[in-house]
């Protein structure tokens, strides 16, 4: 299947997953929808006669909390039967993404392992690894600066107006505290086996860099290693050719489900939100492309027009994963070395995350505007800043943005219950983060191929 085709596949996929998905929810979803929407606004009724019954032992609040009960095993029963019915349509995407799920693992680290050992010294090594990570620092920062400015410029949560709630209700997300011991545990692998099993990919790199720099050191046997390696790397490679055949009908089952499940009305009523946050990323793709533009010049455009099918990939599937290997392939086609590519793009999926970034200053910042918290310059810098340590490593993290945002707004009094208001529309903002945590790996992984002088023409 050539590139062209490939796009016209998945946009055709897009726009049928969109009617088809509106068509099922009128039709299929709509009434569970309904019964789960009743069920809920009876349960906050309930809570809120709750908070004013002073004396639990009487015979209202009992009945009361017997109501909560129903109404909550109402709204399960509802919830199941939905996720039920639009099984047929999540299917279709989660096959497709556990394939690409098989690939990423070896891939990364035959590759990794290659590259390492082709770059040869630990110091050669070092200054690579030096500039990408002063690229992924700068482009993190930018990232969560630009996304501070413009929720401050357009704020979106304003017009919510939102009463402060109880302290006892809250939401279902695993929080993630500042914890040093935890992110050593998160980096450093104990087996390379769990690591590999679990898809941990910064766990995979350390591994492999370890891997690589000792296949150099060890001369003539390590060369065999090396070939071994590459002809690995090029099967798994040939397997994402068979995989991405198989693109156009995940995006067909992603979209369909997202649309069947919340229905075109959850556009209308986040559409301030959701038009900010996409003209945010916009401006974030133009950031991306301009610091792109001024290493690499005219090229820079020629590569996001070489990604385009990997970062439609990323955005209908919701996970910038799925289009990895894709994005691996287009690097060496543009003319980046394999040893660079193989060396910057794993540790980019766990440190250079633009889109994710931008995505947790202005969340954050949203939650607050929503409930009228005032936050200083001052404190809102400070939120920057742990936000920019707390989401390193959480790379494969499921919703590792809305994990870290729970973690960070509770050290500045904001309540977690305001994540609710994220979790519905969450898979529709992951689409557009995951698309520019594409553009951002794929732009950084040509500039540090550019500055290490080795970029073809």
């Amino acid at each position: 299947m050539t590139r062209n085709k490939l796009t016209l596949f998945i946009f055709i996929a897009l726009f049928a997953g969109i009617i088809v998905g509106y068509l099922y929810n009128v039709n299929v979803i709509d009434q569970f929808n309904k019964n789960i929407t009743a069920a809920d606004t009876r349960i906050k009724t309930v809570d809120l006669k709750l908070t004013q019954v002073k004396d639990t032992t009487t015979a209202e609040f009992k009945a009361l909390k017997a109501e909560r009960t129903t109404q909550v095993a109402e709204r399960k029963k509802n919830d199941t039967a939905r996720e039920d019915k639009l099984t047929g349509f999540s299917v279709l995407s989660d096959i497709f993404l556990r394939l690409i799920k098989m690939i990423v693992a070896p891939l990364v680290f035959t590759t990794l392992v290659v590259g390492v050992a082709k770059v040869g010294d630990v110091k050669a090594v070092g200054r690579i690894g030096g500039k990408t990570m002063l690229w992924f620092l700068s482009a993190t920062l930018v990232s969560l600066l630009l996304g501070m400015i413009l929720v401050n410029t357009f704020k979106p949560g304003v017009a919510m107006h939102l009463p402060l709630p109880d302290s006892h209700l809250g939401t279902d997300i695993k929080k993630t505290a500042l914890s040093l011991r935890d992110f050593v545990s998160h980096v450093v692998p104990k087996s390379f086996v769990e690591a590999m099993a679990n898809n941990e990919i910064l766990q995979i790199v350390i591994f492999a860099l370890f891997f690589g720099v000792a296949t150099g050191a060890i001369g003539p046997q390590g060369e065999i290693v090396v070939k071994a390696m590459d002809a690995i790397a090029h099967v798994i490679l040939k397997i994402t050719g068979y995989v991405m055949k198989l693109a156009p009908i995940a995006v067909f089952g992603a979209i369909t489900a997202v649309v069947a499940k919340q229905g075109l009305g959850i556009l209308s009523t986040y559409a301030i939100f959701i038009a900010e946050f996409y003209g945010s990323l916009l401006i974030l793709w133009l950031v991306i492309i301009l610091a792109g533009f001024f290493v690499l010049k005219g090229r820079a455009f020629t590569l996001v027009n070489n990604i385009k099918d990997a970062m439609l990939v990323a955005f209908s599937t919701s996970t910038s994963e799925a289009a990895y290997p894709r994005v691996l392939m287009e690097l060496e086609r543009f003319g980046c070395n394999n040893k660079i590519v193989s060396f910057v793009l794993p540790l980019g999926y766990s440190f250079n995350l633009d889109g994710s970034m931008m995505y947790m200053t202005f969340a954050s910042l949203f939650l607050a505007q929503s409930y009228g918290i005032h936050l200083a310059f001052s404190q809102q810098l400070s939120m920057l800043l742990i936000l920019m340590l707390t989401s390193k490593g959480v790379a494969g993290v499921p919703r590792a943005s809305l994990v870290v945002i729970a973690g960070t707004i509770s050290m500045f009094n904001i309540p977690e219950a305001g994540l609710a208001l994220l979790i519905g529309i969450d898979p529709l903002l992951d689409m557009g983060r995951s698309a520019t945590n594409v553009l951002g790996n794929a732009m950084a992984t040509a500039v540090v191929s550019k500055w290490e002088g080795e970029l073809k023409e």
